[in-house]
């Protein structure tokens, strides 16, 4: 299967448990590996054979965004369907990152990772 990878974007959103964390907001950070047949597109070197960067940024924009989670893994997992649901990937890997938890300690942030597959939403 191949892969297309989306390193690094950032958010703005307003994730978490407490009241400071809905008010505040904070950054978040995202990173997609996303799984599919991209052996038309290559042969064509047509943007109709594969999927639109802009519009994978874009959907994964809204969630984080404008929408809002009390946890990392809800919006992890929501991102996961979302892109599953809207376009044709056999896989998703999403990663979140949220850099300044409310966590007393050092380290340097925390993140959710969740792999699901078409076939987890096909029912």
């Amino acid at each position: 299967m191949d892969k297309i990878y989306f390193n690094g974007m950032s958010f703005y959103g307003y994730h978490g448990v407490f009241a400071a964390e809905a008010e505040l907001g904070q950054r978040f950070y995202v990173d997609l590996e996303l799984s599919l047949d991209l052996s038309r597109a290559g042969a064509s070197d047509d943007l109709n054979d594969t999927v639109n960067y802009a519009d994978i940024f874009t959907c994964v924009q809204q969630l984080v965004e404008k929408e809002r989670f009390h946890l990392v893994e809800a919006l992890t997992s929501r991102i996961a369907e979302k892109l599953l649901g809207q376009f044709p990937l056999a896989e998703v890997k999403v990663k979140v990152t949220k850099p300044n938890p409310p966590i007393n300690g050092h380290y340097d942030s925390v993140a959710i990772e969740m792999v699901r597959k078409r076939e987890d939403y096909a029912r």
